[in-house]
């Protein structure tokens, strides 16, 4: 057999969560330094990197029923929330020797540019690092549509989810013994069996546009430079 084939363009989706690492909220540093690491990595070989941030480890609009808030503002908060870790992940990037951008779908000019297709396109040609942020910079949309919408407008060759479980399970592990994992399993099957591992929106938009989507465990030693590099880890969605 060959060598596998390196991508030339990858999505790279962060959860707010494995941000965070043993910590209860916030930032870990190990992590995110161990994350532009192997981004290093994967940019030495020749791989044009664009990376999308959950907030949850600070705040998820869509999951504050008990404050008395409108979902629509605290969704903005959400968005707010991805801006500051990836000013902490522009940071560490460039700690690495990494030349980054970071684009927000909100206007923010003072740490981050105008989310424009074509400059981002462009920043990627150059070898730089784009960091997507605020998400899609409408309420009622998650992070992982921002990432599948981002993905599509820079033609990625695949989006990789970086998150708290190891793929696609027929059930939550964390609630549920005895559950399959996938090593590959359809958008349709996805869809249609509700698995919440990634949002069906970005499910939905990604089969439309015939885009591979690869779920992995971040916090697994190495496996960003794995799944970046196309090895055999976590659950192909196709």
């Amino acid at each position: 057999m060959g060598a596998i084939p390196l991508p030339k363009r990858v999505l790279l989706k962060l959860s707010g969560e494995a941000l965070k690492g043993d910590r209860p909220f916030g930032i870990s540093n190990p992590v995110i330094t161990d994350i532009a690491s192997q981004i290093k990595q994967a940019t030495d070989l020749g791989i044009q990197v664009a990376v999308v941030t959950g907030g949850g480890n600070f705040f998820r609009g869509n999951r504050q029923e008990d404050l008395d808030i409108d979902r629509a503002s605290a969704d903005y908060m959400g968005m707010l929330a991805t801006i500051l870790n990836g000013i902490a992940l522009q940071d560490a990037f460039e700690k690495q020797g990494l030349t980054t951008r970071m684009m927000s779908a909100l206007e923010i000019t003072e740490v981050a540019e105008p989310f424009i297709r074509r400059r981002a396109v462009r920043h990627l040609e150059k070898g730089r690092v784009v960091i997507f942020a605020a998400g899609t910079g409408s309420p009622f949309f998650s992070t992982d549509t921002a990432a599948a919408l981002r993905a599509i407008e820079i033609k990625a060759d695949i989006l990789l989810k970086a998150t708290m479980v190891d793929g696609v399970f027929s059930d939550d592990p964390h609630r549920v013994k005895d559950v399959k994992r996938f090593d590959t399993i359809s958008y349709s099957e996805v869809l249609s069996r509700e698995l919440k591992v990634i949002d069906s929106t970005a499910v939905t938009l990604c089969k439309e546009n015939n885009l591979r989507i690869k779920i992995f465990k971040l916090s697994n030693r190495g496996n960003i430079f794995k799944a970046i590099t196309n090895r055999d880890i976590g659950t192909i969605i196709k």
